[in-house]
């Protein structure tokens, strides 16, 4: 896998960003990255007429900028290097899509602020736009990997996920599951009784699954999970399971095939970023 050196983590003055610095130094301190680089985006056109007089003499970027600093200072407990980043752009997205390409970032850390009515940084159109690894953290997660889900449809492109677990893994003693969730395909189930189909297709893809953690050569312990999606959607099951299951990280990848609604093509990708996750999603790109 591309090795973690650089981490960006996009801040917002909001209660999330003390979880997100907490993370950040969890994440940094475990996988002995190089730096760690704090974003804010200052979206002045936001100000109103009624507080432009009240503010054309201060200096937002510096104000912010020191209170920024005292938060990851008191917050940041990590020995690695970091640096507070502070700018004006109408749109955050290309902002941090900036820093993560001129700073060579391989991972970016963003508050899943989806309850809030998409108020924070989070959106469909920054899971598309960024080129490095996304993790997405709810508000009341703690920094502490014990229980990692990797989602696979078996396919090469679901390899990187398992990669990054193996790298977590190794740094923390995590247990480490792969994990498939499938619907009976609707077009079959006039004609074939939904019990046999059922069990077919759990046998067909326990066979495959076993074939692919043989291809991809896993160092570490892997278990493995097939968890029917019945009449929910994929991204939904996994929700709810993994909150049963006590997960602290879940993998996927970007994209992948479909195969039985497969756990990494973009759609599900896309359908579990935006949902209101009380689990960290890491995204492999």
């Amino acid at each position: 896998m591309t090795e973690i050196k650089n981490i960006l983590v996009a801040l917002d003055l909001s209660d999330i960003d003390n979880t997100l610095i907490e993370y950040a130094s969890f994440i940094a301190e475990t996988l002995k990255v190089e730096k760690v680089y704090f974003v804010h985006n200052i979206k002045k056109y936001e100000i109103s007429e009624l507080f432009e007089e009240q503010l054309k003499d201060l200096n937002l970027d510096e104000i912010i900028g020191d209170e920024l600093n005292e938060k990851v200072e008191e917050k940041f407990t990590s020995s690695v290097e970091w640096e507070v980043l502070i700018s004006e752009d109408p749109y955050s997205e290309s902002l941090i899509n900036y820093v993560v390409n001129k700073y060579e970032i391989q991972l970016a850390l963003i508050g899943n602020k989806n309850k809030s009515k998409g108020t924070g940084v989070v959106s469909g159109k920054l899971l598309r736009l960024l080129k490095c690894n996304i993790l997405s953290i709810p508000k009341n997660a703690k920094p502490v990997i014990t229980n990692i889900w990797g989602g696979t449809d078996f396919s090469n492109a679901s390899k990187k996920v398992f990669e990054v677990a193996e790298n977590i893994q190794r740094n923390t003693s995590a247990k480490v599951k792969a994990v498939h969730v499938y619907n009976v395909p609707v077009q079959f189930s006039p004609y074939i009784p939904k019990e046999h189909l059922d069990l077919k297709i759990e046998n067909h893809l326990k066979e495959k699954c076993q074939k692919f953690i043989k291809k991809i050569g896993y160092k570490g312990d892997l278990t493995t999970e097939i968890i029917p999606g019945r009449d929910i959607g994929v991204a939904e099951k996994l929700r709810i399971k993994a909150l049963t299951s006590k997960v602290d990280l879940i993998i996927i990848g970007d994209k992948g095939i479909n195969i039985f609604s497969s756990l990494t093509i973009g759609s599900v990708t896309e359908e579990l970023f935006n949902q209101d996750l009380e689990v960290p999603l890491w995204i492999v790109k």
